[in-house]
């Protein structure tokens, strides 16, 4: 199976496709990577970054030499992360449309990263787009809480909240949703998957575990990375949340034993924990709701 990858690219460390590749890879996925950015370091390091940053007539140019060398053919999935324009993100439509002309079966997942913990990351005019535009055409969205606020407008204090905003995110369009990053209660911290049905109906699953102190950055494309992944081999919604949920609790329990406190030592330890990714421990149990 072939993933074409369009987000963020650090030089150094694991946030964007740094992030998401190497686990795609290492549970059987062949990836092409665009990068929407390339800087030196995320965007958290006190000395600041440099880099570029593609534009939206530079990722036409690539997918044109993609589709003139005819290797758009076999590509059934596309994920994309951050993209920081109007122009880059319009461009991400026509990409959609040519995959969906080239491969049957095509499947689009989105992480429409927008913000965290009540910050824009990207212009607050995306909004619009991805909730008009971009969320439509997705077969599986993956926003945080915070998206998932801006994308529908219901401010999630409750498990009832979040309910009807998984709904409203149904009814814009993705036949699969999972929130992530859900704080329901205090120390926990919530993923929930809700997946449409043949009748109709949906399938809606809750996974909780404990929260691990400290921020770390990248989590969110791993976890994106894993729902493509596992929801590509597992028709269990309730599965794929518990391998996902199970993987990044290790992964970043790893990374907090070896972080000596520093920005740089807070960088995920993905290859460490490959066999981690290949083979995840069951660590927690989806509630069916």
């Amino acid at each position: 199976m072939r993933v074409l990858s369009i987000q963020s690219h650090v030089v150094h460390g694991y946030v964007g496709n740094k992030a998401a590749t190497f686990p795609m890879q290492l549970l059987g996925f062949d990836v092409d990577v665009i990068n929407s950015v390339q800087f030196c370091n995320h965007t958290g390091y006190k000395n600041k970054w440099t880099g570029d940053i593609l534009n939206g007539s530079q990722l036409d140019s690539l997918r044109e030499g993609l589709e003139r060398n005819d290797l758009l053919k076999h590509v059934q999935f596309l994920l994309t992360g951050y993209i920081g324009s109007e122009s880059f993100l319009r461009a991400i439509l026509r990409v959609v449309q040519s995959l969906k002309e080239h491969t049957d079966g095509f499947r689009y997942v989105c992480d429409p990263v927008i913000g965290d913990h009540g910050n824009f990351y990207v212009p607050k005019e995306l909004v619009e787009i991805y909730r008009d535009e971009v969320i439509p055409i997705a077969n599986v969205i993956t926003p945080n809480q915070f998206e998932v606020e801006q994308l529908t407008g219901i401010k999630i204090e409750n498990l009832e909240d979040a309910k009807k905003a998984i709904h409203a995110l149904h009814t814009m369009g993705p036949e699969l949703v999972v929130l992530t990053s859900i704080m329901l209660e205090e120390g926990k911290i919530s993923i929930l998957g809700s997946k449409r049905l043949d009748d109709g109906k949906y399938d809606l699953y809750k996974v909780q575990c404990p929260t691990i102190e400290g921020s770390y950055t990248g989590t969110g494309d791993v976890t994106t990375a894993l729902i493509l992944a596992w929801s590509a081999k597992e028709s269990d919604i309730g599965k794929v949340l518990e391998k996902t949920v199970s993987t990044m609790y290790k992964l970043i329990e790893a990374t907090k034993k070896e972080s000596d406190g520093t920005v740089a030592g807070k960088e995920l330890k993905l290859i460490k924990c490959k066999k981690i990714i290949e083979d995840p421990p069951s660590l927690f149990t989806a509630e069916k709701l």
